[in-house]
């Protein structure tokens, strides 16, 4: 098998699939990227066994069809390296010649009949949601996880699909993560009837796949897996085992207190307060009174901290702690201009921030005698 490589193109793509490919595996074949030609194209695929990436390879020429496995790390090294435009690829059983310019390499290979079958997108129903907003649902909900926690559903997002809209949420018991967006049905897919949660990985693998090219995710829910397309990638995942939280019962009403504020003053502010902070005395205290928010810290081993942020407020003077780890992750993933609405109830009570209607976000409070 012989290929003509376009350098850029092929590692952007192996990079991609090289994603998938698990840092640490008793199984060595699972360390490499699978190369595939055939009379469809090019193909480069990453694998750990629970989730795989498929990606569609454009700047290669060549009339030979076969499969190889490609050492991730040795390639990925000469890809960086390489300064030529074109590189060519030429496999002869289990070895691998590179030549580019004045350099040549030989690469040994493993069997690719070792290597563990990736799922192809080849349904004619699915959901489909705008691939700009689903990267934004993803970055919006995916830091909300607990990867470390024993109830493994809160090691995922859930997917839930209802009435024309997708809802992804997060949560890690003590914050929680919820954005929505219209999603319209191709052909007949069927919504799914078991609790849909990915793992955490997969949806991250995905966010960072969608290319500016992609208008569009197509995503099939099976009983156990999820195929999810993008362009010229496709992610499939087992799904999480466990049952998700009944979030909207955790979601408290309309506070009786709202507040405007911006996003890139407010994530300055919560971030200067958090620098005086330590694992024991890690709140942050949010006194709001009229026209101001003061941010508070204290650790007796560091020092304090007084930060004041003028504001839109007229209500009674009211005071809340935060871990302002939770507050800060939730506003990094917002443009700065983007104005949020934030809704207390009390001090004891889960804050509400909101974006539109499309992005909710509950934090618990900290004891404040803490």
């Amino acid at each position: 098998m012989q290929l003509t490589c376009n350098r850029a193109q092929f590692a952007a793509a192996f990079a991609v699939a090289a994603s998938a490919v698990p840092s640490r595996t008793p199984r060595d074949v699972l360390k490499n990227v699978l190369l595939i030609v055939s009379g469809a194209g090019t193909e480069l695929v990453g694998t750990d066994q629970e989730t795989g990436l498929r990606y569609r390879v454009n700047g290669v020429e060549t009339n030979s069809e076969g499969e190889v496995l490609l050492p991730t790390q040795k390639l990925a090294a000469i890809l960086r390296e390489l300064q030529c435009e074109t590189f060519e690829l030429q496999v002869d059983d289990r070895t691998i010649v590179l030549k580019a310019g004045g350099s040549r390499f030989r690469l040994t290979s493993e069997d690719p009949r070792e290597f563990p079958p990736v799922p192809r997108f080849s349904e004619d129903s699915f959901f489909r949601v705008s691939a700009p907003v689903l990267r934004q649902m993803i970055r919006r909900t995916s830091f909300a996880t607990d990867t470390e926690s024993t109830r493994y559903a809160l090691g995922g997002l859930l997917l839930e699909f209802s009435e024309g809209l997708l809802t992804l949420a997060a949560t890690d018991s003590r914050r929680l993560a919820v954005s929505n967006a219209i999603c319209e049905p191709q052909g007949d897919p069927q919504v799914p009837t078991r609790t849909t949660v990915v793992p955490t990985k997969a949806m991250g693998l995905l966010e960072r796949s969608i290319d500016s090219e992609a208008d569009f995710v197509d995503i099939v829910v099976h009983d156990n897996d999820v195929l999810m397309r993008a362009g010229a990638c496709t992610v499939s995942s087992r799904l999480v085992e466990g049952r998700f939280p009944r979030y909207r019962d955790v979601i408290p009403p309309n506070g009786s207190v709202n507040i405007p504020l911006s996003a890139g003053l407010f994530y300055s502010a919560v971030r200067q307060a958090q620098i005086v902070t330590d694992e024991e005395t890690r709140g942050v205290d949010f006194q709001f009174t009229r026209q101001l928010l003061t941010l508070s810290s204290a650790a007796s081993a560091v020092g304090d901290s007084r930060i004041e942020l003028p504001i839109e407020y007229e209500y009674d003077d009211l005071q809340i702690t935060f871990d302002p780890k939770y507050v800060a992750e939730f506003l990094r993933v917002l443009n700065p201009e983007t104005l949020v609405d934030l809704q207390l109830t009390d001090g004891d009570t889960a804050a509400v921030f909101r974006v539109e209607d499309s992005y909710t976000y509950v934090v618990m409070p900290l004891t404040q005698d803490r």
